[in-house]
């Protein structure tokens, strides 16, 4: 959520992001009404409860004709401090309703427009020209069944659309991706993760996927659980209601988890191969930091995400995701696309994202450090960034490295996971 200073200080501020987001701007105005009565009430009932103990003070000491007409006072108060204090939870849950369903406050340099709107910021690698190596390029459906690497026939017979079972090859070359992705951010100090995939609501609101992207989330109604749709939401809330000493910082992890989404709102769209599944599984890397070192924490994520896209030696781009393609949470988000030849066009790959303090007040997630010899508590900030998500990584891997015989190269990074293999060939031979 965003800081209800801001919103008192700056509302122009706040109205101006929230029509760059093209959501609710008289969000804005109510929750301003809503924060005043409030603290009105808040006021309130502080009055009256100071009243109250007061007068239980005096009470005591009171001549028997004056206690009489100070117990009737006492019994009216007590009846004006529970109304008070009724008020004054109904309007802390209303603001709060109202703070929840506002966006964090988009980047001044973000891009403002919906999902097309985004600008290329770089471009890194050749395509290839497949027509002047004699061959048109098959896709990863296709080259994947050659492989003996890719059933999708079979996972809709057991789980329906959008589901698969990566064998062989497959199976190896994702295993080959995660452990070289982990080794990477090893390498760059993340600590490793394996983390639940299932969460309580608490967590998943307050990373902001309830909200606008609750259509994806799916729900354990039974048990109230909810499957994650990202290792974001179990490694952002993995210090909820905690205080950490800024010496500490950065934190930064690197968690592999299986992840669920229901593609709502993609009917007809990618519904061959496995690249819009309901399930995967992803490398995330996640980032607790001052607030001040934030927009510095989001060029370094990109920039890992970079060295691991060109360690896979495919051709990508880098955008600036537009204002209507943020997600609740973040402040501004980079894209890296990869090129996917049968498609003629670069599809996302990987996203980084700075949420600044939105995060980390929802959850509660606070920073110590001391200023001019006083402790503060103030909260920190939290980034994410995919490092591998596995199945478009292996349609962009199959579809990029084929050969002609409908062979695949494989990247030399992956080599020593892949028992020195350089190429995968089909099952046929």
């Amino acid at each position: 959520m965003i800081d209800l200073r801001l919103l008192r200080e700056d509302p122009d501020r706040v109205r101006a992001s929230q029509r760059a987001r093209g959501e609710d701007v008289a969000l804005v105005d109510a929750l301003l009404s809503a924060d005043e009565r409030r603290r009105s009430s808040g006021v309130r009932f502080d009055e009256l409860r100071s009243e109250q103990k007061a007068l239980g003070k005096l009470i005591p000491k009171a001549s028997p004709e004056e206690r009489t007409a100070l117990l009737q006072k006492a019994e009216q108060l007590k009846i004006d401090v529970k109304a008070a204090e009724a008020e004054q939870n109904e309007a802390d849950e209303t603001a709060r309703t109202l703070l929840l369903q506002l966006g964090n406050i988009v980047h001044p340099d973000v891009p403002v427009g919906g999902e097309e709107d985004f600008v290329v910021l770089e471009t890194h690698g050749t395509i290839r020209d497949f027509a002047a190596e004699g061959f048109e390029p098959k896709d990863h459906l296709e080259l994947g069944e050659a492989l003996g690497a890719i059933d999708v026939e079979r996972g809709a017979k057991v789980s329906g659309s959008r589901f698969y079972y990566l064998t062989g090859v497959g199976a190896l070359l994702e295993l080959a991706l995660v452990n070289a992705a982990i080794a990477q951010a090893t390498e760059a100090g993340f600590i490793p993760m394996l983390t639940p995939a299932l969460v309580r609501p608490r967590a998943m609101e307050g990373t902001g996927f309830l909200g606008q992207a609750a259509e994806n989330v799916y729900h354990l109604e039974k048990d109230d659980y909810y499957l994650v749709g990202t290792s974001e939401v179990p490694l952002a809330a993995y210090h909820m209601d905690e205080i950490i000493d800024a010496d500490k910082l950065p934190l930064r992890y690197a968690g592999f988890s299986p992840c669920f989404r229901r593609e709502a709102g993609t009917y007809g769209k990618d519904t061959r191969g496995i690249f819009r599944v309901h399930q995967f599984d992803k490398v995330e890397m996640f980032s607790y930091v001052a607030p001040e070192d934030a927009e510095a924490e989001h060029k370094r994520l990109l920039d890992w995400e970079k060295q691991w896209l060109t360690s896979l030696e495919l051709p990508f781009q880098v955008i600036d995701v537009a204002t209507g393609d943020l997600g609740s949470s973040a402040s501004r988000k980079f894209d890296c696309e990869a090129w996917i030849p049968t498609q003629g066009k670069y599809r996302e790959l990987t996203s980084a994202s700075n949420c600044d303090g939105f995060q980390a007040r929802r959850l509660s997630v606070r920073m110590r450090e001391e200023q001019g010899g006083k402790k503060t508590v103030q909260p920190l900030a939290t980034l994410n960034g995919t490092l591998c998500a596995v199945p478009r990584t292996i349609v962009a891997i199959l579809e990029n490295h084929q050969l002609p015989d409908g062979s695949v190269r494989v990247p030399e990074v992956l080599r020593p996971y892949l028992g020195g293999r350089e190429v995968l060939e089909p099952i046929s031979k």
